[in-house]
């Protein structure tokens, strides 16, 4: 695992880290290809436009500049998103046709709209899917017993009394749990969620 002082976007500036280059692909192919599937896009193009998508990342990637706009990184995989699925089908020569009939290009012309509701929506599925893979990344960095507080108080929405009493530890505990843990995944993932 790198090191932890390195957000994850920085750890990409370096275009022949391999292992952070692996890290983006598990990262975003299963946010791609399910996000791709869940709005329609044909099964058989799913793989192919998925590592078109994360080519040009990695090809362009030198040119993305996250300041100062927040949300930035999620903005251009969204335009490199509808830009590969475009490219896809004109290369094929095709109508994008999604499952059941229904006009998958439609679906890309709202998610190029920054305006639109599918394109807040994939703020929203962007930000959840990033989250949860920042918090598996970072919990084997903690004590069960630190992530436990963490989890109770930041996560399930329990008291700092009542998480100090569940797991017998005081109430600064909890505090000095989730500080630690929320310092941690703001730095892993500056950039990525805003």
């Amino acid at each position: 695992m790198m090191d932890t002082s390195v957000s994850f976007l920085d750890s990409l500036k370096d275009t022949s880290d391999e292992e952070a280059w692996q890290r983006l692909v598990g990262l975003y192919s299963p946010l791609i290809h399910g996000w791709l599937k869940r709005h329609g896009a044909a099964p058989g193009d799913l793989d192919d436009v998925c590592q078109e998508v994360l080519t040009v990342v990695f090809r362009r990637f030198p040119e993305f500049r996250r300041e100062p706009r927040a949300g930035a990184f999620r903005t251009w995989l969204r335009t490199i998103t509808v830009y590969c699925v475009r490219d896809h089908w004109r290369k094929k020569n095709r109508q994008a046709k999604g499952i059941g009939g229904s006009d998958f290009g439609e679906v890309i012309a709202q998610l190029e709209d920054p305006e639109s509701g599918l394109s807040a929506q994939w703020n929203r599925d962007h930000d959840r899917h990033v989250l949860q893979y920042l918090l598996d990344e970072v919990r084997p960095s903690f004590t069960d017993n630190t992530w436990q507080a963490f989890q109770r108080f930041a996560l399930d929405g329990l008291s700092a009394d009542e998480v100090s009493q569940e797991l017998g530890i005081s109430v600064n505990a909890v505090f000095v749990a989730k500080s630690r843990i929320l310092s941690r995944l703001r730095h892993r993932g500056q950039g990525l969620i805003e």
